[in-house]
């Protein structure tokens, strides 16, 4: 038998990727992780296995396409293991935290921020949340499918922090029309046209917790909190909640009868999405005559318009001298389908709660109220089956009078609060579904403006993302 030769070179490399894999199974809190050295023994030392047989290849053009692939799968396998445990680029794609982030910022978000968590679905495409693009088939292979576990990281959420996490009530999605939710839609709808009319919904998929789309809220309630809204100031545990310094609610604008400029709507700081000229619509007529707007002399309404404001941009409207009257947009004009979907509360957007949030380890009585605001945690969530049946409430089989939650749940709500859709339509966000922090603004595009006009929003640059 050939005696392997091992030079120091090798030992070094090998106990340099030694540590650093122990540390990371150490880490991952599985043991099992360290058969792994076995290849790493391998691959450095006995080199039983030929892993850069390819290396060998004679023809020159067929080693170097090999050289290629093997960068191309290093880089992939590379950027998919950082993308899982240490950050991911996130791109602000709405409005609803204007006007603490933007859309067009562009995010490094921190995964370590929380605690990494082992992905539920680790066989997927790098870089890509659940569709593959120009393909538009999935981006993941749903075997093995892997229970939820996170990793030890640099802290927990807090209240007021800015979170990136997997969208709760995307598990079941209908392609086509996915904003609204499939539970909204539900609602809107019902079920059976949702189902059968494929022309206006598509199909109707379910998505594991980490291939559920991304959002990005700011955390205003935690775990035990008794969370309300009332006339659009947050409360917790009967006490108000400090807003954030951006701010932003929905105004109707009257002016004199002059349009507003673009000047005039960049000094407000309203982008051009934004702005809403609802006097042109007849149908909103009604609503403002009872919130006090009068037409004038011609019969017609003078200019009003819908903008989000904050507190700072409110007092500029109204000192501008264009501007007649400023008056909040009643939240009640919008409906009622708010949390619980399907059970009639009374609350609205500006008025919502009182609601208490889940706690890990607590309990709550089964009765028809607790259930219309808890049976999703006890079923979607915490993987439970649940059924009233003869006046029994059974989990999974057994007569229960009572549940106790085994995740922690949080309520977001965006910053631009009328226009934001979030924990107040949708739910709690439970803990699994916590994806990581933002931590970095690493680019900024404003789409209203050209490149060379602030399309590039320099000042936004490698900014760090604060709290407020």
């Amino acid at each position: 038998m050939k005696k392997i030769e091992i030079t120091k070179k090798q030992w070094i490399k090998f106990g340099i990727s030694a540590v650093l894999y122990t540390l990371f199974s150490l880490w991952m809190e599985n043991l099992w992780l360290l058969f792994g050295l076995i290849i790493l023994v391998d691959i450095f030392l006995t080199k039983f296995v030929p892993w850069g047989a390819w290396k060998n290849v004679k023809n020159p053009k067929m080693r170097s396409a090999l050289e290629w692939v093997d960068d191309i799968l290093f880089a992939l396998i590379a950027v998919y293991l950082i993308n899982l445990f240490a950050f991911q680029n996130y791109q602000i794609p709405s409005s609803s935290l204007e006007k603490t982030l933007l859309v067009g910022d562009y995010l490094f978000v921190s995964k370590v921020s929380y605690g990494p968590r082992v992905p539920n679905t680790p066989i997927s495409f790098p870089l890509v949340q659940n569709t593959l693009p120009i393909l538009n088939c999935k981006s993941y292979i749903e075997w093995p499918q892997w229970g939820y576990k996170r990793v030890k990281g640099t802290g927990h959420v807090k209240r007021n922090d800015i979170v990136v996490f997997n969208f709760p009530t995307g598990d079941t999605v209908a392609l086509k029309l996915q904003n609204p939710d499939y539970y909204t839609l539900i609602e809107q709808a019902g079920r059976e046209r949702i189902y059968l009319d494929k022309a206006t919904f598509g199909d109707v998929i379910y998505r594991p917790v980490d291939k559920r789309e991304n959002y990005v809220k700011r955390c205003v309630g935690m775990p035990g909190d008794s969370l309300s809204i009332v006339n659009n100031q947050v409360f917790i545990n009967g006490k108000a909640a400090k807003n954030p310094e951006n701010m932003q609610l929905n105004y109707f604008v009257e002016t004199d009868g002059s349009p507003l400029t673009e000047d005039q709507f960049r000094l407000l700081d309203v982008s051009k999405e934004a702005r809403a000229l609802i006097s042109a619509d007849g149908y909103m007529n009604q609503v403002l005559e009872a919130l006090g707007f009068t037409p004038n002399q011609a019969g017609k309404f003078n200019p009003i318009y819908r903008l989000p404001l904050t507190k700072k941009s409110l007092g500029i409207a109204q000192k501008l001298s264009v501007v007649k009257k400023v008056t909040i947009e009643p939240g009640e004009i919008y409906g009622d389908i708010y949390y619980p979907v399907g059970y009639h509360t009374g609350w609205s957007r500006d008025n919502y709660g009182p609601l208490w949030i889940p706690k890990k380890g607590s309990t709550i009585q089964l009765d028809e109220r607790n259930l219309a605001f808890y049976s999703r945690c006890i079923k979607n969530y915490e993987n439970n089956t649940l059924e009233v049946k003869d006046g029994a409430i059974l989990i999974n089989g057994k007569p229960e009078t009572t549940y106790t939650f085994k995740y922690d749940y949080y309520f977001m709500m965006g910053d631009n609060r009328h226009n934001s859709a979030d924990s107040r339509s949708w739910g709690f966000v439970p803990e699994d579904h916590v994806v990581g922090k933002p931590i970095l603004i690493w680019l900024s595009l404003d789409k209203d403006r050209s490149l060379f006009d602030g399309g590039i929003r320099w000042n936004r640059l490698f900014r760090m993302v604060h709290t407020d």
